[in-house]
């Protein structure tokens, strides 16, 4: 199998694009990314000279580019991890949210439409559903996105929904929670705490850190992506989820634990303007067809602490800007 996918220099989709070349050592992937600050190919350094990869930078914005690889290489499934994720930066600046999660999505459905590709994933959010006080988000829920970031990935699902229904188009949308682990960029919560606390910096916890969320290690997104490629079918909605909910407190408490640092590190800042206080899903769908998680939380938080102290040449040059500034001269990147 020939398999694009987009945004595979960030966090998930490196881990993804690893992933199905160690498990599928026949399959072929084309890694298509614009290189914006969280696009890094450090994530993926161990497969250069990998006569399977092949890294091609674009943007998918840009519709010519889009079609051009669809054309030329042969794709067989198209799996878009390429977004603009991070809500604080959605908020300062929407039109680069707008730009990628919705027409990005909109020539890749093109593109998938025009080359007849047997299999397109959407990799979208739990954040489209909006906020839950009590229960858990099923696929029939309601979209109520509270974000930019959130409102453009839910629109980018419901052109998704339009393809199947209008053209007959094979779309899966994947909605997930939280995920963390290893070659996370350092704005989210956890990889920004771990490496906060391991170089002595305060870590900004929002409010009070009562807001909840669903947690899932990278490894059990990435096997359930796997398992929706083979399995799932077209034009269904799966959620993603591990049933494990955490405040942001405790998340704070576990990994100051695991760094032997105290609460005094904490430094508690103003809440964000439309702070979503739950995020809980409902993954039964998927369970049914025989996926589940593989990795106990407590197991993988802790081996997300260990990578993040064993791998400080990869995060201290973003941190600090040099990776920035490097592939700023070298690929003329979008900041």
């Amino acid at each position: 199998m020939n398999i694009l996918v987009t945004g595979g220099a960030g966090f998930i989709g490196s881990n993804f694009i690893r992933h199905i070349l160690k498990k599928y050592p026949d399959f072929s992937v084309t890694n298509l990314d614009k290189l914006t600050y969280a696009g890094n190919l450090n994530n993926l350094k161990d497969l250069e000279g990998n006569a399977n990869y092949k890294f091609i930078k674009g943007d998918i914005a840009d519709k010519r580019t889009v079609f051009k690889i669809l054309r030329f290489n042969k794709i067989d499934a198209v799996i878009n991890y390429a977004a603009e994720t991070h809500v604080d930066r959605s908020i300062l600046d929407p039109d680069a949210f707008v730009r990628t999660d919705v027409i990005g999505t909109y020539n890749l459905l093109e593109g998938v439409k025009e080359f007849k590709i047997a299999k397109f994933i959407q990799i979208s959010t739990d954040e489209v559903y909006g906020s839950i006080d009590k229960g858990k988000f099923t696929e029939e829920s309601p979209l109520l996105p509270n974000s930019p970031y959130s409102s453009s990935k839910a629109a980018g699902d419901l052109l998704c929904r339009s393809y199947v229904k209008t053209y007959g188009l094979p779309v899966v949308i994947t909605r997930s929670c939280n995920c963390y682990g290893p070659f996370q960029y350092p704005e989210k919560l956890i990889s920004l705490f771990i490496t906060n606390l391991l170089e002595d910096k305060k870590i900004p916890l929002y409010g009070r850190g009562l807001n909840v969320r669903e947690w899932l290690y990278v490894a059990d997104h990435c096997n359930a992506v796997d398992f929706i490629l083979h399995k799932g079918e077209a034009g269904e909605i799966y959620n993603i989820g591990s049933g494990v909910e955490k405040k942001n407190s405790e998340i704070t408490g576990l990994i100051l634990e695991q760094l032997d640092k105290g609460s005094e590190m904490i430094e508690y800042i103003k809440d964000r303007p439309g702070h979503d206080l739950r995020y809980a899903l409902n993954a039964r769908k998927l369970e049914k067809l025989g996926w589940q998680t593989e990795f106990d939380f407590e197991r993988a938080i802790k081996e997300t602490v260990r990578w993040y102290k064993q791998n400080d040449w990869w995060w201290r040059p973003l941190k600090s800007g040099e990776y920035l500034e490097y592939y700023k001269k070298q690929y003329k990147i979008a900041l």
